[in-house]
């Protein structure tokens, strides 16, 4: 019997995560395994993997082979590393403690990079949305500036067309004044003929 380390999928359609698991070759992708040694979620930046690292090197003792992503995650987590540290103890080129303090080096060195990625992606959203902020806000205060004219306009025009009927209401009544009294310019002239 083949035993294989490989992805078994979960999740939804379009959003899958995966556990890593222990299974037979034959065994169908998501059907049967042996036993479950982690998951990966490849959703999250950084992608999240959560890996039990002495039972997958227990596995690769036993003679199981990773698929060739799940040897990237095993490879990712360190599981490789080690396992290449524990064969190196048992050949006697170094002990037990300095094959731990190597691992624990690589380990701290694999999670400071981690760190940064995260520190950075979040940094970069925070600058992406800081700009976005201040796009947003100049392309308001235009706006605002051009609604404000525009008001401006209108207002003028609406004094302009104010101060035109007001003109004209003006003109109309000297015209009626003027009317008035060329009728009683007319009517005395008129009484003065008659005498």
């Amino acid at each position: 019997m083949s035993v294989k380390i490989r992805l078994a999928r979960h999740g939804r359609k379009k959003y899958a995560y995966y556990h890593v698991v222990v299974a037979d070759s034959r065994a169908p992708r998501d059907g049967r395994y042996i036993e479950r040694i982690g998951s990966y979620n490849p959703n999250t930046d950084p992608a999240s993997i959560d890996l039990d690292i002495d039972k997958a090197i227990k596995w690769l003792n036993n003679g199981a082979q990773p698929t060739d992503t799940a040897r990237a995650i095993l490879s990712y987590k360190g599981v490789l590393m080690k396992k290449h540290l524990i064969e190196g103890v048992k050949k006697g080129a170094f002990d037990e403690a300095e094959a731990e303090r190597r691992f624990q080096k690589w380990q701290d060195e694999k999670d400071a990079k981690i760190r940064a990625k995260r520190e950075r992606l979040i940094g970069n959203k925070e600058k992406e949305q800081k700009e976005r902020f201040e796009v947003e806000s100049k392309v308001n205060a235009e706006r605002a500036t051009q609604i404000a004219q525009k008001k401006a306009e209108l207002a003028a025009e609406a004094r302009a067309e104010a101060a035109k009927k007001a003109e004209e209401a003006i003109k109309a009544q000297q015209a009626e004044a003027e009317a008035e009294e060329t009728e009683e310019t007319g009517e005395t002239s008129v009484e003065q003929d008659t005498e």
